[in-house]
């Protein structure tokens, strides 16, 4: 009985270390795969955004404060948001896929489409929200035959 009640604790405390292990080695491959992606570059322009907007509500804020605020942003935010990201990820993505795809975006050919993707989205969702209206129109077009 003795011997059970300590393998099961020694088990236990394993299983509670890999865990723990787990999240943090997850969330290590998380964050260089979002760098060497390139979608890192896509949330620095969104703090930037940011800030650009938080200076049109606070135009009198010297500029020192705004530099400073950007720092600690900037040194924390990416953080803040991998570790919330990390349970969407973990979700659909083992920690065997980040690596693969850490390799495929260090290959050439993932490199210029990491360096890539951010004009590709943005040019995407332009032509995503014409087609939409597109879409919308001719629906709507479609009602008014029927009679609706």
């Amino acid at each position: 009985m003795k011997k059970q009640i300590i393998t099961i604790v020694i088990v236990s405390f394993m299983c509670l270390t890999a865990f723990g292990q787990t999240d943090t080695t997850y969330n290590i491959v998380l964050k260089k795969m979002i760098k060497v992606s390139n979608v890192e570059a896509s949330f620095d322009v969104a703090i930037k955004q940011m800030f650009t907007m938080f200076k049109k509500q606070y135009p009198d804020l010297e500029s020192s404060i705004w530099v400073d605020m950007e720092k600690e942003f900037n040194s924390t935010a990416f953080d803040e948001l991998m570790q919330m990201l990390e349970p969407v990820y973990s979700k659909y993505l083992s920690i065997e896929d980040l690596h693969e795809l850490i390799k495929f975006y260090e290959s050439p050919i993932g490199m210029k489409f990491g360096k890539q993707s951010t004009l590709i989205m943005q040019e995407s969702m332009q032509i995503g929200q014409e087609w939409g209206l597109k879409i919308g129109e001719e629906f709507q077009k479609k009602m008014k035959v029927k009679g609706y």
